[in-house]
């Protein structure tokens, strides 16, 4: 019997994708583990960067720059992809935000910059701190996942693998009765996990140069993410090519023109980081470690 019509060869997905409803306030799936990433997320990078020598309130500091820039990038990318669902109603942009509509690019330009501002407006070590935010945004990114994987939000294709999914709840955001690849909360999840891991327990540890860890975080991304964009459907397009997949390879680019920017200039080096990845090397003057305001 082909596997496509064994019994255990689709998984049925029956969740609402609104986990509480009590008034004016909903919480959607998707919501609660975009919170549960950022709360991860952040942990793991200011904890990254405490071991780097910054001390743990900067690293705080910079998240709760970061967090809104993100929100709010996520929310202007959303609008640029799908401009003709607001263009006739413009307030919509703002009114109807509770209602979804957020794209993962703009959240990491978001944040990025609005981390950067700070960094450079505070004088901080930005090539370190750029190191630490790799591994904690790229887990909150996986975590976030999650919901979208419950939600049955960013539409994929068909598929008789055996571990597609099928959204069956009245109220998904899926298609409902369609076994279709798991891509965001499935393979793009995975990849999110294995990217994390691969920063913290191996690039960390092997590159030399301030801030080519998050360098190599956005190319492995971007990577990833135009491989993942032919399993997708319903993509907007720009001169006919998947919105997603310039964006992929823009992303890629880019990472090579921050790798050559941080190479030259890293910013301030603390004596922790040199202690950890330079111990092999003489020792690096001194420098001032940043202070909390």
């Amino acid at each position: 019997m082909p596997l496509a019509f064994l019994p255990l060869a689709v998984i049925d997905i029956n969740i609402d994708p609104t986990m509480f409803d009590w008034g004016p306030f909903v919480l959607t799936w998707h919501g609660f583990f975009t919170a549960i990433g950022i709360i991860a997320g952040v942990s793991l990078s200011v904890w990254l960067i405490k071991k780097d020598g910054v001390p743990s309130e900067i690293g705080q500091e910079i998240a709760l720059v970061a967090v809104p820039c993100a929100i709010v990038g996520a929310r202007l990318f959303y609008v640029f992809e799908h401009w003709s669902d607001f263009s006739g109603s413009p307030e919509h942009i703002v009114t109807k935000i509770t209602e979804g509509g957020i794209t993962l690019y703009g959240g990491l330009i978001g944040g990025v910059l609005g981390g950067l501002a700070y960094g450079i407006w505070r004088k901080l070590p930005i090539a370190i701190s750029l190191d630490a935010a790799a591994p904690g945004m790229i887990l909150g990114q996986g975590i976030g996942r999650i919901g979208d994987l419950i939600n049955g939000e960013h539409w994929a294709d068909e598929t008789s693998l055996p571990w597609a999914v099928r959204y069956t709840n009245p109220n998904t955001l899926g298609e409902i009765g369609k076994a279709v690849h798991p891509t965001a909360g499935g393979y793009e999840l995975l990849g999110d996990l294995i990217i994390c891991v691969l920063l913290v327990t191996v690039l960390r540890r092997v590159i030399k140069t301030p801030g080519w860890v998050f360098c190599s975080y956005v190319a492995l991304y971007g990577v990833m993410r135009f491989v993942l964009s032919y399993t997708r459907t319903n993509e907007a397009t720009l001169w006919d090519v998947p919105i997603p997949q310039l964006t992929a390879a823009a992303t890629v680019g880019i990472a090579v023109i921050c790798a050559s920017v941080l190479a030259r200039w890293p910013g301030p080096i603390t004596r922790e980081y040199a202690d950890r990845v330079w111990a092999d090397r003489e020792p690096a003057p001194e420098a001032a470690k940043p202070t909390s305001a």
